[in-house]
């Protein structure tokens, strides 16, 4: 199936659009390109493939001779995006208000983050992952190095020029330095054990003492809260009260500065 694999690759057709063209998951894409011969594959997944790329015949001497023209790419990228609009259909996810090109990355997004919570295999372990995905894409307006990591990892596996910014790239250019050389230590295994469990321990500390201080913050404003409502006479904060009540707030804490 090599020559299939080569073709896509010609074609610009990633895995992720294939799969969600012939309705199955990534990963059954890449066990279906591991087997002999497009015979082997199912018979309606089989059908569309040879449908898709405007072919009767899948043998490898069929796909090797196809011609990759400028209409020929037109014509399949018509029938790739006609499957996955019909494939779509039915979904609630709303791509309204965003490009085509928005539409696609965030279709493709959504099919592989669900790609991965049905995986059986590894399912532990990809909740989580995608849970701390989740968690670095809240946090991602506030710390500007969240976007620069994505940026090293995307270069360093070969999908982005490595000489593009498209952020800050003074303090990306730095960053990307640094992570390299990170990255370099960690695999190198030469790092010394005391020194990094020692800066591990500094981690969690640090880590710890900035939950105390947002804890410790928390329970100042309920604090607050609790005496603005009783010096207005109010037992809770509700719509008709909340501005009165933040306004009693700010009151209290520039008394109390």
């Amino acid at each position: 199936m090599k020559a299939l694999d080569d073709l896509l690759q010609e074609l610009g057709i990633s895995k992720v659009r294939l799969a969600k063209y012939l309705g199955v998951s990534r990963q059954m894409v890449y066990n279906y390109l591991e087997l002999p011969s497009l015979s082997k594959w199912p018979k309606e997944k089989k059908i569309s493939l040879l449908k898709l790329l405007d072919i009767e015949d899948g043998d490898e001497d069929t796909i090797k001779n196809i011609k990759v023209t400028t209409d020929y790419l037109e014509a399949i990228e018509e029938r790739l995006s006609k499957g996955l609009k019909e494939n779509n259909q039915g979904q609630f996810l709303d791509l309204k208000g965003l490009k085509k090109e928005e539409q696609q990355l965030l279709s493709d997004i959504t099919f592989l983050l669900k790609d991965k919570l049905i995986e059986t295999n590894n399912h532990e372990e990809n909740y989580y992952s995608l849970l701390y995905l989740h968690h670095l894409l809240q946090s991602i307006d506030n710390i500007p190095e969240i976007r620069y990591l994505l940026a090293y990892i995307s270069k360093y596996y070969g999908f982005t020029n490595p000489n593009s910014f498209k952020f800050n790239e003074d303090k990306q250019f730095i960053f990307e330095g640094i992570i390299y050389s990170a990255y370099s230590l960690y695999y190198s295994g030469t790092a010394s054990k005391s020194k990094v469990i020692e800066r591990h321990k500094r981690f969690v500390e640090e880590i710890e003492s900035r939950n105390e201080e947002k804890l410790s913050r928390t329970q100042e404003l309920f604090s607050i809260q609790a005496q603005a409502l009783r010096e207005l006479g109010y037992t809770e904060i509700n719509p008709s009260n909340a501005a009165e009540v933040l306004e009693k707030i700010a009151e209290i804490e520039i008394r109390g500065a």
